[in-house]
């Protein structure tokens, strides 16, 4: 069984499963380091028996390892305006973050110690 989640980052949204290689949006991490998504939409099995919808976010993690950072493919834009001998060519390399799913589970809780926390008294003048 295996577990599907839809995560947003960059302004979009991506449906992965463990083991997917997608390209986002840049992300300014080293190639081979792990990342977090914490903004999980949705999150269901291959068999849509166990669906689950964030109200916005669930309380699961996505792990992912980054394995390259690299620009795509040169698009031209072009502007021309006839009978005016105006035209203009530009190109553009949009830059992308390259990564591999490793895992989608829940999010590891943080150890709390059980120390009370401390307060600073300021002193008046």
């Amino acid at each position: 069984m295996s577990l599907f989640a839809v995560i947003k980052t960059g302004g979009k949204q991506y449906l992965v499963e463990k083991g997917d290689i997608l390209r986002i949006e840049k992300i300014e991490e080293k190639v081979g380091k792990k990342i977090l998504f914490k903004e999980i939409l949705l999150c269901f099995d291959d068999k849509k028996k166990k669906v689950e919808i964030g109200k916005p976010h669930l309380k699961i993690q996505v792990e992912a390892e980054v394995l390259a950072q690299d620009k795509a493919k040169k698009i031209k834009i072009i502007k021309y305006k006839p009978k005016t001998r105006y035209h203009r060519t530009q190109g553009h390399r949009q830059p992308y973050t390259e990564i591999k799913i490793l895992s989608i589970g829940l999010e590891k809780k943080s150890v709390v110690s059980s120390k009370k926390p401390t307060t600073i008294k300021k002193t008046e003048k």
